[in-house]
């Protein structure tokens, strides 16, 4: 779904292809609340239905790519698989997307997000020593390291389509995907600047000027300051008492270290830091929560939130220069516009009332 909510953020005519059995018998009313399917319009199809693959195939004859999430070899099949897709369309690119792949001895079974940045790595890199990792949501599987990279992957086929005619499958992975994002620390390991251990490292909260820390008040300070301008400009803030750290750098003492600035930090609230803080290199902000995040001055002058038919969310990104992204309301039901859709890539209206009487939409 992330995938396609980029895609349809970004300006394309997605059209969602939803099961018949989801379909509701009463008229849709207002938009849903399902956020990930926004952008894009829903038609009802059973595929188990004869003659419900074949409108995904008449779909596919007008399309520039298909994306589907499906088990491996469970599209095949349905009769939608790439093969049967592609001669339809050459110059289709068809995106998978799971979190195992479609190769691999692991690649037939469930799992979850959890499962996929356990494997690759991402997990076991996460929180502190002695206690279990911690869990990043699932930002990093199902969204960056899946729906993010199949997006790309899409984009950059259809770059090739263009030039040679024809399309291609893309198999993105939520374990390829999660493992890419881990290079830099792979980078850091081979240089001998990486430990192994979680909470020991300058990026995961093992050095004291990279992290948070409580404030008076019981919110929270992120501390970013790495480079060793920042770091100054971060101690003539902090005030700490001369002798009181060692050097930056001296790993030995960063657990010291933390403990100096955890006391300081725990003097004043969140507020009160950041108006010490101000607009500095210091690197430090405020970490916000979900509900305070939209309400910042620097994300409501970048509109990095709007309202769309009553409901607050994440505005589309990156930003075009020419054509900037507008966004659309999640269909309020699956299947909401299957007629205007199916009609609008070629289907006859004989033909939509035919493939509704038996069943094959909805």
């Amino acid at each position: 779904p992330f995938a396609a909510m980029m895609l349809g953020d970004m300006g394309a005519d997605v059209v969602r292809v939803d099961r018949a059995q989801g379909v509701a018998h009463i008229p849709a009313q207002g938009s849903s609340k399902d956020l990930l399917a926004r952008s894009r319009r829903s038609v009802g199809v059973d595929l188990k239905h004869e003659r419900g693959p074949e409108v995904v195939l008449r779909l596919c004859e007008n399309a520039d790519a298909l994306i589907e999430g499906f088990r491996p070899g469970v599209a095949e099949r349905l009769g939608i698989g790439p093969s049967e897709c592609m001669e339809r369309n050459p110059r289709l690119v068809y995106g998978r997307m799971t979190g195992w792949g479609q190769t691999g001895p692991m690649s037939h079974m469930a799992g979850h997000d959890i499962n996929y940045i356990g494997l690759s790595g991402v997990l076991g890199s996460i929180g502190t020593e002695g206690r279990p990792p911690d869990v990043p949501l699932n930002y990093v599987g199902d969204f960056g390291g899946g729906g993010m990279l199949l997006a790309f992957g899409v984009l950059a086929a259809l770059l090739d389509a263009q030039k040679t005619g024809l399309g291609q499958v893309v198999d993105a992975s939520m374990v390829d995907g999660s493992a890419l994002l881990t290079t830099i620390v792979h980078g850091f390991r081979s240089l001998g600047y990486w430990k192994d251990e979680r909470g020991a490292n300058i990026l995961d909260g093992g050095a004291h000027f990279y992290g948070p820390y409580e404030t008076a008040d019981g919110k929270y300070l992120a501390v970013g300051a790495i480079e060793p301008q920042f770091y100054r400009e971060l101690l003539s803030r902090l005030k700490p008492k001369e002798d009181a750290l060692a050097p930056q750098m001296d790993r030995e003492h960063w657990e010291p270290n933390k403990e100096v600035f955890a006391s300081l930090f725990k003097t004043k609230t969140q507020a009160e830091w950041v108006e010490i803080f101000g607009d500095s290199d210091s690197c430090v902000t405020p970490v916000l929560a979900l509900h305070e995040a939209p309400d910042h001055p620097h994300n409501v002058a970048r509109r990095n939130f709007v309202e769309v038919d009553g409901v607050l969310q994440p505005a589309p990104a990156p930003r075009f220069s020419k054509t900037p992204p507008e966004i659309s309301a999640p269909p309020a039901l699956p299947g909401q516009h299957t007629n205007e859709c199916l009609a609008d890539w070629g289907f006859t209206e004989a033909e939509i009332e035919d493939l509704a009487s038996v069943g094959a939409i909805k």
